[in-house]
């Protein structure tokens, strides 16, 4: 199975998380003081579930009400902006758990509108890497568990490109023969990084001159450019229309599941760190059934499914441990170490200058 959590995520556009959160409503107080009761009968409790499409197995809804008597309905957003905009349109929102991107996490945690976490309801998080509970956009997942992460680099066909790319400037500054024949991402903060970070500027840069050196070099870029693809960039690989193209990770998985020439590669420079995690809303008022469906899921058999069936790795320790050694072989992004993805930098939310980044996206993109 494919996902289209990233593919979806591509087609928001530039909604700013800052701007929808100027327009929310409150999604009430702050949980610290509630007591949930371990012993609740959960079969008398029902769930809500919001979670991109093709990123959970089909029967989950299924699975989680055999195992826990939780009747559960499990419906789909499109992007992080879509959920955002949901969870923040009302007091209730009538959903439960929210999957979403961490940043995301971290700007409705800040809000008030996420509930904390009853670590006593959900503990296995002990499967997590340690590193997976001390990320920078909710450390100590006070609001939020990881689900999947990854990072971002170059994916490409060394028989096209004649070289392996070492850098973001191999993207950005093309050789003459690759012009034509590269892409890159659109939308949300992955236009800029890679300008960022070529100039040794950080992912989460708010500085104005350091994203206008980004925007010149991004400018400059363009018109070596076949696309900005977020969606078919491996595909193109695949056809041989494109030879080198920014991916996130699992999605170089597909075109190599293609094409096992094609390979992944994080520049020099460094990259992003993404996570996307799982929340339960202040609003719940099922949350008893909510910390268990979290629980649920951290557990390494059904965590396990995610890296097996959408490519994707997963911060769970004992279900990567568990993955079969020829699909890390098949694909090696699977193998990127913990210590190599902590190398990257987790992308955080920036309030206020979230704008930011949507002005520099929109005037470059619009730029002839």
């Amino acid at each position: 199975m494919r996902s289209t959590r990233r593919l979806v995520a591509a087609s928001a556009g530039t909604v700013a998380l800052a701007l929808a959160l100027t327009s929310c409503a409150s999604g009430g107080g702050d949980t610290a003081g509630e007591t949930l009761d371990p012993d609740a009968d959960l079969s008398k409790q029902s769930l809500t579930v919001s979670i991109w499409s093709d990123y959970y197995p089909e029967d989950l809804a299924e699975q989680f009400e055999q195992a826990t008597g939780v009747k559960t309905t499990i419906v789909n957003h499109t992007t992080n902006e879509d959920i955002v905009a949901k969870l923040t349109a009302s007091a209730d929102s009538g959903i439960d758990v929210a999957f979403m991107s961490g940043q995301y996490a971290q700007a409705l945690g800040e809000q008030g509108l996420l509930a904390k976490l009853d670590k006593s309801l959900i503990p296995n998080e002990e499967n997590l890497y340690p590193e997976a509970t001390e990320l920078a956009y909710d450390e100590g997942n006070v609001y939020s568990e990881p689900y999947a992460w990854g990072t971002t680099g170059l994916c490409y066909r060394p028989d096209l490109t004649g070289f392996a790319p070492t850098s973001w400037n191999d993207l950005l500054n093309p050789k003459p023969e690759l012009e034509g024949k590269t892409t890159m991402l659109s939308t949300d903060r992955w236009l800029a990084m890679p300008a960022l970070k070529a100039a040794g500027y950080s992912v989460n840069t708010t500085d104005d001159a350091e994203l206008d050196e980004a925007k010149a070099q991004l400018l400059k870029t363009k018109p070596t450019l076949l696309a900005y693809d977020d969606t078919t960039f491996y595909s193109k690989l695949v056809s041989g229309e494109a030879a080198m193209v920014e991916a996130w990770d699992g999605w170089c998985n597909y075109g190599i599941a293609e094409n096992p020439d094609i390979e992944f590669v994080v520049p020099d420079e460094g990259a992003d760190l993404w996570v996307d995690t799982m929340t339960v809303l202040n609003s719940s008022k099922n949350k008893e059934a909510a910390m268990a469906f979290v629980n649920y899921i951290l557990d390494p058999e059904v965590q396990t499914w995610v890296a097996e069936n959408i490519l994707y790795k997963v911060p769970n320790q004992q279900a990567m441990e568990a993955l079969d050694p020829a699909l890390v072989e098949q694909y090696p992004t699977l193998g990127i170490s913990v210590d190599d993805l902590m190398k990257q930098e987790a992308i955080v939310d920036l309030g206020d200058d979230t704008t930011k980044y949507v002005d520099l996206n929109a005037e470059v993109l619009a730029t002839n």
